[in-house]
């Protein structure tokens, strides 16, 4: 059973987490810091199991919908279901679970009652994520569209209300993961060409989708910016906004499109140290000027 719970945790990438958690996390604790309520443990916890259960539900259906194609892909074929380590029951059943617990995890946040209703929704938005490479190369920003749903779906449950502040957030999550996700995309460039699926990069050439995911992130920081004067924040956060803009920059620097040897060190190493830093820079910010 432990060995089919580590490859469960490992076919939804669950370290991948650090991508979507800190924005939410982040969203929450300004939220929290705006409203003359305290902190709320139950609210806290919500928000980390349907953050949890939701990405897991949407990572366990896209390998259920893309199985046939990691089965074909070199780079893929050693993922969980081509390989034969997991079946595809055990991964269905896993799905419906993660999407049962995420919808009765917002109750937590009763008596508010607008993450119930939005719950169904959003889960449909995120599965359906899985098909859009069959219709539109713009299928890396509905991903981030995904995610960028993250700090709001945060601020909602904890202020029911939409604010300035989660939405520049939001922002910088749509066009930070979008940057990345075509990087990442342009290792399947011929694949998905040669199968009749749509990405940037199989329909632009990996130069282009280069050019559009640097384009991408330096709207990202243009948000920064923007959710650093919505959020009234401070000189730590600034100097941090600063200092992810050249980690950005860095990440662009390791991909060329004759090299594309190291996108997964520009993929994770550097995307994880973006999204825990600012967490704590945003932290950082409000305890200094406390």
């Amino acid at each position: 059973m432990w060995v089919k719970v580590k490859y469960l945790l490992e076919l939804i990438r669950f370290s991948h987490t650090v991508f979507a958690m800190p924005f939410a996390m982040l969203a929450a604790i300004l939220a929290w810091h705006s409203r003359a309520k305290e902190f709320s443990g139950r609210e806290l916890l919500g928000i980390l199991l349907c953050m949890v259960f939701a990405r897991s539900a949407a990572m366990a259906f896209n390998r259920l919908v893309d199985w046939k194609f990691d089965a074909n892909n070199p780079r893929t074929a050693t993922r969980h279901l081509p390989a034969g380590l997991l079946s595809g029951t055990t991964v269905v059943a896993f799905t419906l679970v993660c999407s049962a617990a995420f919808i009765a995890s917002t109750l937590l946040f009763l008596p508010n009652r607008w993450p119930i209703y939005l719950a169904l929704p959003v889960l449909l938005f995120l599965l359906g994520y899985s098909y859009t490479k069959r219709f539109t190369s713009l299928c890396h920003y509905w991903l981030s569209a995904a995610l960028m749903m993250s700090p709001i779906a945060a601020w909602i449950a904890i202020r029911a209300e939409v604010a300035w502040t989660p939405v520049t957030l939001a922002g910088v999550v749509f066009f930070w993961v979008g940057g990345f996700d075509i990087l990442y995309a342009c290792q399947d460039a011929d694949f998905d060409q040669a199968n009749q699926l749509r990405s940037i990069p199989a329909r632009c050439g990996i130069n282009r989708a280069l050019k559009l995911a640097a384009l991408s992130h330096f709207l990202a920081a243009v948000c920064l910016f923007a959710f650093w004067q919505a959020a009234g924040l401070g000189t730590v956060f600034l100097v941090g906004i600063v200092g992810v803009t050249l980690l950005l920059a860095y990440e662009h620097s390791l991909v060329r499109p004759n090299d594309l040897s190291r996108v997964g060190v520009a993929f994770f190493n550097v995307n994880a140290v973006i999204g825990v830093g600012l967490l704590l820079l945003g932290v950082a910010d409000l305890l200094v000027r406390r």
